[in-house]
């Protein structure tokens, strides 16, 4: 108990010393920032939000055409005389109505201003609690998300003890291997996960998001209840398949509301945020052996299921309807009459190939997505292989670990992924105010989390005592799990809203191929303990090496990101504006 609690107070005094001066500017609101007016854009689509590099006054000519520009809220459509467009600048959610001539008429002819002028220079942007109603449900949603999916490891047990029994142990109830086991807790759920994780994203680019947000988290929650309900291996295979389709749709929809929800200013803090579900979902995943003490297996999973089903009603009721499907179910006749014209003319419609081609056209988004597969790698590698190593390594203290690892990973997981968020919307405005690409300046937090991180893993692996392999541990989920925010925000402002959702898709994908780092890792363990060699050293070895490279290359690639970004192939369809 004494070290217990030792090591609560170093996990609380670091979080409190790297994170404590951060948290009051996290729910306040940033430095008053300056709006600059009359630069260039780079495109305008029907339906399609179109990112600007700024806000152009009343008056402005826009591609040539005379048009009358006034400021307005973020997310207001664009009315003209030939349809319904939208704008939103990178700077903060500045959008524009923006009212075209009639095809003939005069310069002098009145074509109806509709201007408002909501957002003015030296705006700044609203807290990030404004946004409550946005990211609370989808955080709620996410937590059930990845609880549902990771409690499967937690209600198994492979030992000999007598006091196993079926009630607590899944595996004794229903009768099946370790392999048997491996298949449910990988390929079960990850084969059919990757496949739909393209097509999830596709579909969110073309469906109702809050739709799709609760169906999904209402199918994954009948599936956990299913499992509890199997009486055979052959129900909890299917039940398994069938969550990890339903669990392909969430981040997909999410992000890209996030997107459209919120300002550009806060997109990064506020992904950040609802990324730190897979923290709390992780963290109450752990402590399902709680649950499974006093509920049984069966009960755990009911209790699981049953608190998703409640975010799905909750996300039914308070998540804001999804501003694309309203556009779409405002478009005029003479818009698809223009869509249905363009399409004839290409001689194509969009396809899924040709969606994630288009997404992949860029340097900065596939060197994104090459840093991001590494990052995965060395993160999963942790996740599948750090608790048998701990069991390896100190014996003595496996009860121990799995309350403190729940605790690291709830709070500095948490603390490190919001905090990354935040430094990284800041960085961005500086990079923009010194004349940067504001991608190259959020991408800056991931390059140095990782690069801190890798110091902190070595030290983690070559720790002589456990209470200093939990403090290097929970170092290490400080300064390492900050970058998926950042390169979020950074991969949906390069992409465009048209392929959000394929984008989200790809990366999601992106994490599921990742799995193959930790599989290796296994593989090549069972080589070297076959020929003899000493199991913790051998694990030790690997998890050092192995992760520390991903972690060093990922780095470099999101270096590289950032510097392609700053050149200007930095935008999908988009010329760099000088």
């Amino acid at each position: 108990m004494t070290r217990c609690k030792l090591i609560y107070m170093y996990i609380a005094s670091l979080a409190m010393a790297v994170c404590g001066p951060y948290l009051p500017s996290v729910l306040a609101f940033y430095p008053s920032q300056q709006v600059a007016c009359a630069t260039k854009y780079s495109g305008l689509s029907f339906g399609e939000r179109v990112r600007a590099s700024a806000c152009s006054r009343q008056g402005t000519d826009f591609l040539g055409l005379p048009s009358r520009l006034g400021l307005g809220g973020s997310g207001m459509p664009l009315k003209s005389n030939i349809g319904t467009s939208l704008l939103r600048s990178e700077g903060y959610g500045c959008s524009f109505r923006l009212n075209f001539r009639k095809p003939g008429a005069n310069d002098d002819d009145d074509v109806t201003p509709n201007i408002k002028t909501s957002a003015t220079s030296g705006t700044s942007p609203p807290a990030i609690m404004s946004f409550l109603p946005v990211l609370l449900p989808l955080l709620l949603v996410y937590i059930s998300n990845q609880w549902s999916r990771s409690s499967l490891y937690y209600l198994v047990n492979f030992s000999d003890s007598p006091s196993v029994s079926a009630y607590t142990a899944m595996n004794v109830d229903l009768s099946f291997s370790e392999a048997e086991y491996g298949v449910l807790a990988s390929v079960a759920f990850t084969a059919l996960f990757a496949i739909a994780s393209l097509v999830a994203g596709s579909l969110s680019d073309r469906s109702d998001r809050k739709l799709l947000t609760v169906g999904a988290a209402s199918a994954w929650s009948v599936a956990t209840l299913a499992t509890a309900a199997a009486s055979g291996y052959g129900q909890v295979l299917f039940a398994r398949v069938f969550m990890g389709l339903a669990c392909a749709f969430a981040t997909p929809s999410a992000y890209t509301l996030i997107r459209d929800l919120v300002p550009p200013e806060r997109t990064a803090l506020a992904n950040s945020v609802y990324g730190s579900g897979v923290y709390f979902g992780g963290a109450l995943a752990s402590l399902a052996i709680i649950l499974d003490e006093n509920l049984g297996w069966r009960g755990a999973l009911g209790f699981i299921g049953v608190y998703g089903i409640l975010t799905a009603a909750i996300a039914s009721v308070v998540l804001p309807s999804d501003p694309k499907h309203e556009e779409r179910k405002e478009e005029t006749l003479l818009e698809k009459q223009a869509v249905s014209k363009a399409k004839d003319l290409s001689g194509s419609t969009p396809s899924l190939l040709s969606d994630a081609s288009e997404v992949l056209s860029t340097p900065v988004v596939r060197w994104l997505f090459l840093g991001s597969f590494l990052r995965f790698c060395a993160g999963l590698c942790i996740g599948v292989w750090a608790a048998p190593y701990f069991r390896l390594a100190f014996p003595d203290d496996a009860s121990s670990y799995a309350v403190i690892n729940a605790l690291i990973v709830g709070v500095c997981g948490v603390l490190s992924g919001v905090g990354g968020g935040w430094a990284s919307d800041r960085v961005g405005s500086a990079a923009v105010e010194a004349g940067w690409d504001e991608g190259s300046g959020r991408l800056a937090v991931p390059v140095v989390g990782s690069l801190l991180a890798a110091p902190a893993w070595w030290l983690t692996m070559s720790a002589s005592t456990f209470d200093e392999a939990m403090l290097w541990l929970a170092v290490e989920y400080l300064v390492a799990e900050c970058w998926f925010g950042p390169v979020i925000a950074v991969l949906q402002s390069k992409v465009g809203p048209s392929k959000g959702g394929t984008a989200q898709g790809m990366f999601t994908l992106t994490g599921a191929i990742g799995n193959l780092a930790p599989t290796i890792l296994g593989t090549l363990y069972g080589q070297a303990t076959a020929q003899g060699a000493e199991n913790g050293a051998t694990l030790s070895g690997l998890l050092s090496v192995g992760v520390c490279a991903g972690y060093i290359l990922s780095a470099a690639c999101f270096a590289f990101c950032a510097q392609a970004a700053d050149d200007g192939s930095s935008t999908l369809g988009q010329e760099k504006i000088s």
